[in-house]
């Protein structure tokens, strides 16, 4: 009998820093063996880095003949689901990939005698609080914010149903904006204007976000992996508290003077009509198919995107203990030691 843990998005902001969790302290599960689905070669040494024991497999989510040669050899299997799109260039990817592939993998799994099962979803499904003295609990309705988060809600459902059929336990995670070591691109650009004071604010900057920082959110992930108890659970993963997007600003700028970085106190301000308009830009282009990047997210920074984790802190046990600034350190030291311009 050969037990694997499969992780999928391995290559990933989460799924690295997830795997270097495994690599400091094993999930304490009968686990004969790691397999790791990334997307691109590339992925490879990125993961080798986070945890050399991995078995490797690159692949595509969409492709029955990869996600069977994944599983392969296994007779049961713990799955950690992560492997999405955030940023295509069109809407269709969202669904073949978010949703289409999330139920590839999880069909797979239960092929392979899938234990328990947990998958790394989004704060989109749930969409945006009504004013900024809400806060998202662990049963809200699905309101999705637009592509990414209907598809997100479609893979939600379909992990539901599918493990519900088969009688297969499972956890739902649901993390916020994202920030730590192992980041992309986007948010060391993110790092550096808000250091150099280009970052734009739109509005007065009272809005309220939950962030995660991403080891918080492997912990939760870990706490749900090795849970005992039934059904499908859903949790928020997040930081202890929300933060206006001015607080997070103020931290990001502190924890670059900390690491001896220069600083411009200033932000480029626009009115909060500019989010509305960039908002309705989305929304067209979207409605086309397509997807720009920048459009999105500036339509979103005028948002009240807030989550309570009062469910995890119950069921799972999760206390994140790391602040704002000092994760916020350690991203821009990752940057620096890894050649991004931060």
């Amino acid at each position: 009998m050969t037990t694997g843990l499969v992780v999928t998005g391995g290559g990933g902001w989460f799924g690295r820093s997830f795997l270097a969790s495994l690599a400091e302290t094993p999930l304490g599960l009968p686990i004969d063996e790691v397999r790791v689905l990334v997307h691109h070669p590339t992925d490879v040494p990125l993961v080798q880095q986070s945890l050399r024991a991995a078995k490797i497999y690159v692949g595509d989510v969409r492709s029955d003949s990869d996600v069977a040669e994944l599983y392969e050899g296994l007779d049961t299997t713990h799955l950690v689901h992560s492997a999405a799109v955030i940023h295509p260039g069109s809407v269709a990817y969202f669904f073949s990939i978010n949703a289409g592939g999330t139920e590839r993998i999880v069909r797979g799994a239960l092929q392979r005698g899938l234990q328990r099962m947990v998958h790394v979803s989004s704060n989109s499904p749930i969409g945006t609080n009504p004013s900024p003295d809400e806060v998202f609990r662990d049963n809200e309705p699905y309101n999705p914010y637009y592509g990414y988060g209907a598809s997100k809600m479609q893979a939600e459902v379909i992990v539901k149903d599918l493990l519900t059929a088969a009688a297969v336990p499972g956890t739902i995670v649901r993390p916020p904006w994202f920030y730590g070591p192992y980041q992309p691109e986007r948010q060391a650009r993110f790092l550096k204007t808000v250091r150099l004071g280009t970052f734009p604010l739109v509005g007065k900057g009272l809005n309220r976000r939950s962030m995660v920082y991403t080891e918080h959110l492997a912990l939760g992930v870990r706490l749900a992996a090795t849970t005992d108890r039934p059904g499908i659970g859903t949790y928020w993963i997040a930081d202890s508290q929300p933060y206006s997007m001015l607080e997070i600003l103020d931290a990001v700028r502190a924890a670059a003077r900390a690491e001896g970085l220069e600083v411009v106190d200033k932000v480029l301000r626009l009115p909060n009509a500019a989010g509305v308009m960039a908002e309705k830009v989305d929304a067209a282009l979207q409605k086309r198919g397509k997807y720009q990047q920048e459009i999105h997210v500036a339509g979103e920074l005028n948002k009240n995107i807030a989550c309570s984790i009062a469910g995890a802190r119950r069921d799972l046990g999760y206390d994140p203990q790391i602040s704002l600034v000092e994760g916020m350190r350690r991203s821009y030291r990752y940057g620096l030691e890894n050649g991004q311009d931060v």
